[in-house]
């Protein structure tokens, strides 16, 4: 692992000196869009921010299914353990997922199989940016980006000690969560802890866990003449009604501390996470020689519904601010963090498969300047260095030190009734494998971009943002399967079923990404309104080529211009006192110049929720219709539409000693089958069926 670039730590300390007048705190999440304290509502740029009630009610075990009602916003998931985010369409390495600012250093990027190290349920606030907006985080949130914010690092003085625990129940994969959390103030000292313990088992499903489409594909002729009277290892391991092998548990824990004052503050924090999780049998299945005796067979198939993830990640924070340094420094934001990962895919009791491992160190420094002439804006600096590879069975890339810099300036205009943003960036990445036949790589990429905000009267604002960007390619882009000359010598990437192929001649990736988006706010009612329109040059993606090795579909890595767009709309009105309506929904469309369509595009949808709140107690139904997906891509398998029945009901009970949240969740109470186009594991894991969900909540 080379050597940590830090930022002196004279700035820190002639920080820690300094001190400023007494200003009003405001309770205002800021929204990392422009790093300007800026709410949602007064950018151009496409924000969705869960905070509060709302982050309560949709919180789920996954990230990906916390955010999968928004507009926009898709679950990728397989099995109950992992569900991972989808922006637009855009996933995987597209996709930059942040805790407090700076980037979760774990594999979930890698491969579809792997969770995330986040959870939601001890978020404050969850935002997602989307479009131009991902500027400030470089080419790898080319598709968006996802900020966790938690309290590890106390960033104000609290009044008083804070507690908070929660406990709750699902049905359908007997899912037992328990979180507890505590902020004790200690005169100018903050201290943190929480601690988070999930459990599960097997989850419920309606009908057959592998779709039987695909077991079709697997039996050709030729097979079944070679096989006839054998029962198929597929077929014995098809189920209905669950889904075998997805049970798991989940531990974390974190402890922080920080200093505040008037002007600042400085913080550490610690957190380890560990999580083991079955992976559903099926799609994470090796190929097998036709040689092996009946006892061979018999102990490869017993390893198989039993291949596991048993997940390690050691994570240290430091954070510190300081405000009003000079008459011409408003803020200095520095944030700096150390990330050991790794896990084992376990193929047996006791035997390892795999070995994944991601250090990284990650930092970030942002310089807020007071207005000058006009301008204010921020100025910051972003390094990270990783070591990430695969050791084992399923090594089909090399161990890789990726070297990443990136410098960028974000300007904010105001005019009477318009409000500009200027945006530029510029980064550059370096690839050196540890394995030497894999040459070296290093790409300089740079982004542009440019919003401006129209109030035109009071209720009615049009946002019009425009932005340029460019991506440098992935290690798996570039180095899965390298050297690869014979298909049937392929290391199989058992997780998406499939011998993926990368290639070292890629270039940047560029996109040009237009957003138009109306916000109207009139009396009770509101909307907001999104069209997109993305136009990539060389977009990399990952294409079914139609041939097969070892048995397993091959999928290339190809560079492709591709379109993207799509159309978001969010509305609520408020009917009375009691009750609120709420109706959104979204469409996207993909499309390759000379491959059709873009593959895992997540269907059409459309959702409509009723809300009620009276006194202590408040309660939702929501009905979310998803469209077919017939345009699944070449050689990949289309999915049926569905419609998802969800309700919930809160009772509080506000007393002197703390506030009681009891909960009742009901979802997907038609117990439909659900399987989700943009999962690549679609076919061996749909969705939960009929589940409920009890559970309570305690804050003092």
């Amino acid at each position: 692992m080379r050597t940590v670039f830090t930022v002196p730590a004279t700035l820190t300390l002639l920080a820690i000196g300094i001190s400023a007048a007494n200003a009003a705190e405001e309770e205002v999440y800021e929204m990392i869009t422009t790093a300007i304290h800026v709410r949602s509502s007064e950018t151009a740029l496409p924000v969705t921010v869960l905070a509060n009630d709302a982050l309560h009610n949709a919180v789920k075990a996954t990230l990906g299914d916390t955010l999968s009602s928004q507009p926009g916003i898709n679950n990728a998931s397989f099995g109950p353990a992992v569900g991972q985010t989808v922006i637009r369409g855009q996933q995987g390495r597209r996709v930059m997922n942040l805790t407090n600012g700076l980037p979760n250093a774990d594999a979930s990027g890698n491969s579809a199989d792997h969770a995330m190290t986040v959870e939601a349920v001890l978020a404050n606030a969850i935002e997602v940016l989307r479009g131009p907006s991902t500027l400030l985080y470089g080419g790898g949130a080319i598709g968006g980006v996802v900020n966790v914010i938690d309290r590890r690092i106390a960033t104000t003085l609290p009044d008083a000690p804070a507690f908070a625990f929660e406990s709750r129940h699902d049905s359908a994969a007997d899912l037992q969560t328990h979180v507890g959390s505590v902020d004790v103030p200690t005169g100018s000292f903050v201290w943190h802890a929480d601690a988070l313990r999930r459990e599960w088992n097997e989850q419920e499903i309606p009908g057959l866990a592998i779709d039987p489409r695909y077991l079709e594909e697997t039996h050709d002729e030729e097979h079944e003449e070679q096989h006839e009277g054998e029962e198929h290892h597929e077929e014995a391991e098809n189920t209905d009604g669950f889904i075998p092998n997805s049970g798991g548990k989940t531990e974390s824990w974190t402890l922080g501390s920080s200093w505040v004052n008037s002007a600042g503050y400085i913080g550490l924090a610690f957190s380890r996470l560990d999580n083991n999780y079955g992976l559903p049998a099926g799609a994470h299945s090796h190929d097998h020689e036709e040689d092996h005796n009946e006892e061979d067979h018999e102990a490869l198939e017993a390893e198989e519904e039993n291949v596991s993830i048993d997940m390690q990640r050691d994570r240290y924070d430091l954070q510190t601010e300081w405000r009003d340094l000079q008459p011409w420094l408003e803020n200095l934001n520095y944030k700096l963090s150390y990330t050991d990962y790794a896990h084992a895919e376990m193929e047996g009791p006791g035997i390892v498969g795999t070995r994944f491992s991601n250090k990284s160190w990650q930092q970030r420094l942002q310089l807020t300047h007071s207005e000058f002439a006009g301008f204010h804006g921020v100025l910051g600096l972003q390094d990270s260095q990783e070591e990430f590879g695969a050791v084992g069975l399923e090594s089909f890339i090399p161990v890789t030190d990726i070297d990443s810099k990136g410098i960028f300036l974000v300007e904010d205009y105001h005019f009477p009734s318009v409000t500009i943003e200027l945006g530029a960036r510029l980064n550059h990445d370096d690839y050196a494998p540890q394995q030497h036949a894999a040459p070296d790589r290093d790409f300089s990429t740079s982004s542009l971009s440019a919003s401006a905000l129209w109030d035109v009267n009071e209720p009615l604002t049009f946002g019009l943002s425009l932005a340029g960007s460019e991506r440098a390619p992935s290690i798996e882009e570039l180095y899965s399967n390298f050297g690869l000359s014979d298909p049937e010598a392929c290391v199989i990437h058992f997780a998406t079923g499939a011998c993926e192929i990368g290639s070292i001649n890629f270039k940047e990736e560029k996109s040009v990404n237009t957003d138009f988006t109306m916000y109207l706010d009139y009396d009770r009612f509101n909307a907001t309104l999104t069209l997109f329109y993305n136009d990539f040059s060389d977009y990399i993606g990952q294409i079914t080529t139609g041939e097969e090795a070892g048995g397993f579909p091959v999928r290339a890595y190809e560079q492709i211009d591709a379109r993207f767009t799509g159309v978001e709309i969010d509305t609520s009105y408020q009917l009375n006192e009691l009750v609120s309506l709420r109706l959104f929904g979204d469409t996207m469309r993909g499309k390759f110049d000379k491959a059709g369509d873009v593959p895992r595009m997540p269907p059409s949808r459309v959702g409509f929720e009723v809300n009620l709140a009276a006194d202590d107690w408040t309660a939702y139904l929501s009905l979310l219709h998803a469209a077919d997906q017939d345009k699944p891509g070449n050689f990949e398998i289309a999915t049926d539409g569905y419609d998802r029945v969800d309700a919930g009901i809160d009772y509080t009970i506000d007393s002197s000693n703390g506030e009681l949240l009891l909960f009742l969740k009901g979802r997907n109470l038609g117990d439909q089958e659900i399987r989700l186009a943009s999962s690549y594991l679609r076919g061996f894991a749909p969705e939960a069926g009929r589940s409920i969900e009890a559970g309570m909540r305690y804050r003092y």
